[in-house]
């Protein structure tokens, strides 16, 4: 583009290839990191390659981790019957936010998708069953997409021949909605996933 100094169009270039972010919020981002003193450029660009240089996959879980086994993986005081299958790592904080469970995860690293060459084979299937020999449940978190959905199929037909009880989280209207405005898919989940009171 006419005007930008090849420097900084290089970091619009790099800031727009993140997801999310198109070329006006490329820009913004590049020309904030422009006005704030070099110090600030140099911390940014530091714990991006800490972060590079430290992260790893969790050898049990593949969980993100500086550490292996990963902090989760290691807590003794966590409920080591119950494993929540989940998609990446992302899923993981969402969960841990709530403070609700108190077990571990399996990052699949991936949802089966066929239109786009991912199969089961591509994901972390197998070190999912390696770890089922004191596992009583398995909480399957994927989303509920059409290739989410897929994975938790796939899934269950595949722990139907052990011994352990596989359960899905409950799916239905979010709080803060009104009826009137939810799809017909969730609301035929919600009537299906109903409780007592």
């Amino acid at each position: 583009m006419q005007g930008i100094p090849e420097s900084l169009e290089q970091l619009i270039a790099e800031f727009a290839k993140f997801p999310g972010i198109g070329r006006k919020t490329a820009q913004r981002l590049a020309f904030y990191v422009l006005r704030k003193p070099r110090e600030d450029a140099a911390a940014l660009a530091k714990a991006l390659i800490n972060t590079k240089d430290k992260i790893r996959e969790c050898s049990r879980c593949g969980n993100i981790a500086e550490g292996d086994p990963c902090s989760i993986c290691r807590d003794s005081k966590r409920d080591q019957s119950i494993i929540c299958v989940v998609e990446d790592a992302l899923d993981v904080l969402a969960i841990e936010k709530t403070g609700e469970y108190r077990g571990l995860y399996h990052v699949l690293g991936g949802l089966i998708s066929p239109l786009d060459g991912v199969g089961p084979d591509d994901l972390h299937v197998n070190a999912l069953m390696d770890r089922l020999d004191s596992v009583e449940e398995i909480i399957l978190a994927t989303n509920p997409s059409m290739e989410g959905e897929t994975t938790a199929h796939y899934l269950t037909k595949l722990l139907k021949s052990r011994e352990v009880r596989v359960s899905r989280l409950a799916q239905g209207i979010p709080m803060g909605s009104d009826v009137e405005y939810i799809d017909e898919a969730t609301l035929s989940r919600a009537l299906e996933g109903r409780v007592s009171m």
